[in-house]
Formats: C-alpha cells, structure tokens, sequence
C-alpha cells in the first residue's frame, strides 16, 4: 500500500502536514507497512532561481502586509509547527525557487534516498534558515545525507530530472489539487492540507482494512522470554 504526498519545500504547512502523517503510521502500526512517495509541486515557479531575500519581506510584497501583521501571520504557524515537534525559524528563512531541490530529490529517489534528502531539506529551509534554492546549498545537504556531491553537482547543472518533477505536476493538475500538501492514500482516498492527526489515521486505517493489510508484528524488546519448540527459556 502506498501514500503519495505531493508537497513543496518552503511550504511551512507540508512540513507539519509530513510530521501529522508519520505520527498517524507511528500511531496505527503500520509505519513499516505502507510506502510514502514524495511528489513534487511548485507554489510559485515565477520566484527568481537566485532569490534570496527574506521570506517576511516576500510575504509583506504578496499580501500587502505590514511588517507587524507579517510576523504575526508566521507567529501562528509556528506555534501550529510546534504542536507536532518543529521549532519554524521564520526571522531567518530565505525566499527559494524550490526547482532544483525537487530535481535533486527526484535523482536521490533512484539512490534510495528520498526520504533522507526531503526531510533535510525541509529541515534546512525551516528551521535553519538555509538557501535551498542554491546550488551549492543543495550539494551539501545532498552529501550529508549520504549522497555524492559530485553526482548532485552533475544533475543540477545538466537540468537533469525536470521531466520527472513535471509529470507530477501534470498528475496534480488532473487529480484537481489547489494547494498542498495533498495526500492520496492507496489510490482511493484524498487529504487537502496538514489536517488534524485524527484524520490522517482513520483514513489509513480504512484504506488499509480495504486493501487487507496486516500490521506487523510488534516485538516487546531482544531480551524477554522466549519459547521454541525444543526449549524455553526461564
């Protein structure tokens, strides 16, 4: 079985929408069970790729905001951020073309390291205040988790991937997503935005009855009792 999530990197509620979806497997049992594929999708694909600035400002510009309401808006979504475990830095968060990035996770997918690499990113972006959207910045969080930075380097100068990170966006724009992030489960059923944990674990546990699927075994720690068919241990 599988959850597909599509997502983009300076998105601050696909971040805690990820954190709400890993709890819920955690939570039902079925976190070894079921398969999570990260899909991407651009927010806004007309952010300059060398974009820097900060966010605050980005957000003051879009909305037409005071410095004031700004700070107040991000003081809302990291206090919703902090409920599921991430301490947002929104003072030190930089505006991003998030392209490369998803290019990037596209080539650590074929590498077994998706998840490794999503997560550093968001992490990155977030709570470090890195530049995501710059190549070096990109390379590095590449090589930290395990990947060559040579064959990163490689991929973001060749345009490498783009096909990919396309075809998910075409996918997106069939299935009528808005927003993100955006989970479909099993290929049945469909959750808009970082809902309320709850929501996230009745679905996979419906989806997951409906597919026949077993939880797995939990073991109770390597050194309790333990019988065989010739022996047992006392």
């Amino acid at each position: 079985m599988k959850i597909e999530v599509w997502s983009d990197y300076v998105c601050p509620f696909c971040y805690i929408g990820k954190r709400q979806l890993e709890l819920a497997l955690q939570q039902t049992g079925y976190k070894e069970a079921i398969e999570v594929e990260f899909k991407s999708y651009l927010l806004d694909p007309t952010t300059p790729e060398d974009a820097t600035g900060p966010v605050i400002d980005s957000l003051k510009q879009k909305y037409n905001m005071s410095l004031e309401e700004a700070k107040g808006m991000t003081a809302n979504v990291a206090s919703r951020a902090k409920e599921v475990g991430l301490d947002y830095n929104f003072d030190d968060m930089k505006t991003a073309n998030t392209v490369k990035a998803h290019r990037l996770a596209k080539w650590a997918e074929t590498k077994g390291k998706e998840k490794e690499f999503t997560e550093r990113v968001l992490k990155a972006y977030f709570l470090e205040g890195q530049a995501i959207g710059q190549s070096n910045v990109l390379q590095t969080l590449a090589e930290e988790v395990g990947l060559s930075s040579e064959g990163a380097k490689e991929v973001l100068e060749n345009n490498q991937y783009m096909e990919n990170v396309q075809q998910d966006i075409a996918i997106a724009q069939q299935l009528g997503v808005r927003g993100v992030p955006f989970f479909v489960i099993d290929n049945k059923y469909g959750i808009s935005g970082a809902q309320p944990q709850q929501v996230f674990e009745q679905a996979i546990e419906k989806a997951a009855q409906e597919a026949g699927l077993r939880k797995p075994l939990k073991m109770q720690g390597d050194s309790g009792v333990v019988c065989t068919d010739d022996s047992c241990e006392i």
